[in-house]
């Protein structure tokens, strides 16, 4: 018996046409499955586009870390501060981080830890498992992945984190390096850097170019995608759930930011906040080999398709809010004088994206309420690390009805 009823579902609709959606879409039809998507916009127009693109299960941790309260109020209330809540009377938005606030100890930020390495310990596989199944893009490995510092006492944050991550469970494989071994393996580094962390095992990928490799996979197999398809509601039936003009058996929403909006009337409760982060690719004299994680300044660098994308900050705003050009010169302002030969004032590409946080740090995956409505977001800044195996999971508790033991943690009923 599948959780749609006593049958398994035969025609499925997947609101959204990010990672998570489309992975969702494509393991469904693995199984069988006839697949529509949907999407106001179009395939990876949302935060699948324009983030760093790194697969770094070993280091995708929860957001809410006590690190974080250490910013304080004068920080986060400042536009070039890394992590920015703009003064708000958004109700919503206050229940958000008072919330938020309340998980940032070290028992809550362990408890969520432990539930996200089962999905951690996945993440490589399914994307091995996409590109074995004819989805026609690649992960590239991550050599080096260097997380480099100014001094070695900046450096202790990050080692301190490892080390918390490794008594949860999880596998980091690592090398800490001085700074002029970090330099050597990645000239790019400007001589104010004097000590790295060299994580190994990790990969990384151009984002968008690979969600619509998925996408034209889902094409491929006879699945329907529309963009341009606004859904606003969710209109569930005797034995089926319409979506405007059309019936389907069930219907993932997998919408990112904007997940609250179709689910909250099926007992969904977790708010689900945009956490906004913004990127700009600029050229450079010479590309990394690799990622290059800046993280005293929270940056992220990525060599994509013969430009630097230089990726970063948190901002906890409206998911629709305009593009605020002082966080792009707080980016530039943190990567001057620490980035040898990037062009930081010929940027193209300047963007916004939201990520779906929510106060937990966990995502939402799963059934709701209703046993024909299905949840896939919330994953924060991992959607694009966790998102096959998102989609693998969740196509196989939709289409036999069981519930696989590394969504447990994560139902979006909590």
């Amino acid at each position: 018996m599948s959780s749609s009823g006593n049958r398994t579902p035969r025609r499925v609709a997947v609101v959204g046409a990010g990672m998570v959606g489309l992975a969702t879409a494509w393991h469904l039809q693995e199984q069988g499955v006839e697949v529509t998507v949907l999407d106001r916009d179009g395939v990876a127009a949302g935060s699948s586009w324009g983030n760093a693109g790194w697969l770094t299960p070993s280091i995708a941790v929860p957001l809410p870390e006590p690190a974080v309260l250490k910013f304080g109020v004068r920080a986060v209330l400042s536009p070039s501060s890394p992590v920015y809540v703009p003064p708000t009377a958004d109700l919503r938005l206050l229940r958000f981080l008072a919330r938020f606030t309340r998980n940032c100890t070290p028992a809550r930020w362990q408890r969520a830890m432990r539930a996200l390495i089962p999905l951690n310990n996945q993440a490589l596989a399914a994307f091995a498992e996409l590109e074995a199944g004819g989805v026609e893009a690649s992960t590239r490995p991550a050599e080096p992945f260097l997380a480099a510092y100014r001094t070695a006492a900046e450096r202790e944050l990050l080692l301190e984190e490892i080390r918390h991550i490794r008594d949860c469970g999880q596998q980091v494989d690592f090398d800490v390096l001085d700074g002029a071994t970090a330099r050597s393996e990645e000239p790019m580094l400007s001589g104010e850097i004097n000590a790295a962390v060299r994580f190994t095992g990790e990969r990384f990928i151009d984002p968008a170019a690979y969600v619509h490799a998925i996408a034209d996979a889902v094409r491929s197999r006879g699945g329907e995608i529309r963009g341009g398809y606004d859904v606003t509601s969710l209109a569930p039936g005797a034995s089926e759930v319409r979506v405007g003009e059309h019936a389907y058996d069930a219907v993932v929403v997998a919408t990112g930011a904007r997940l609250g909006r179709l689910t909250r009337p099926f007992g969904v409760r977790s708010i689900v906040q945009a956490g906004r982060g913004y990127s700009f690719t600029v050229e450079v004299d010479q590309l990394p080999r690799g990622p290059v994680y800046l993280p005293a300044q929270r940056l992220a660098c990525t060599p994509l398709d013969g430009r630097l994308r230089i990726a970063g900050m948190m901002e906890f705003r409206d998911v629709d809010a305009p593009l605020d050009p002082r966080r792009i010169q707080a980016l530039v302002r943190a990567a001057d004088g620490l980035l040898v030969g990037a062009h930081l004032d010929e940027r193209k590409d300047e963007w916004v994206g939201a990520r779906p946080c929510t106060a937990d740090g966990l995502p939402l995956i799963g059934a709701t309420r209703d046993p024909r409505v299905f949840v896939a977001g919330g994953h924060g800044m991992w959607g694009i690390t966790l998102g096959p195996v998102t989609g693998k999971l969740l196509a196989e508790q939709i289409v036999t009805g069981r519930t696989p033991d590394a969504l447990r943690a994560v139902d979006p009923l909590r």
